[in-house]
């Protein structure tokens, strides 16, 4: 006769396990781009990461000040150095397996810039009606 399994103790993180394993992820790898002596990944920043549930796979989304005109130079380096930041993942990060590493920039944040400046150009804005008072 077997044991009755016992209940699991109660996390007592307050997150997920995979948004502690992407914020891990997030400062092992920014910390590793600027370790790496390439121009082309001078100006990258790592804005955020999507781990997958499984924890197999992990997208690394970036933004630079160069903007949508360096990306295909950014994702070359980051492809050519990925081997170099999967194996500092994996030296670092306490974690049973370690997610393979993919790269995308990340639109959202280009997305809300290209909203601010159509707000913000007077052209875009429709012209108010006189106000009951002008009359």
């Amino acid at each position: 006769m077997t044991k009755p399994r016992r209940p699991s103790a109660p996390s007592t993180h307050r997150y997920p396990r995979t948004a502690r394993l992407s914020e891990s992820l997030r400062e092992v790898i920014a910390e590793e781009l600027t370790r790496i002596d390439d121009e082309r990944l001078s100006l990258v920043t790592v804005t955020s990461i999507d781990v997958d549930p499984e924890m197999n796979r992990a997208i690394v989304f970036f933004d630079s000040l160069v903007g949508e005109e360096g990306d295909a130079e950014i994702l070359a380096a980051l492809g050519e150095h990925r081997v170099r930041i999967q194996s500092s993942v994996g030296r670092q990060v306490r974690a049973k397996k370690t997610p393979i590493l993919s790269f995308k920039p990340d639109d959202s944040i280009r997305a809300a810039e290209r909203i601010e400046r159509v707000l913000r150009d007077k052209a875009t804005l429709p012209e108010r009606p006189p106000s009951p008072d002008e009359d």
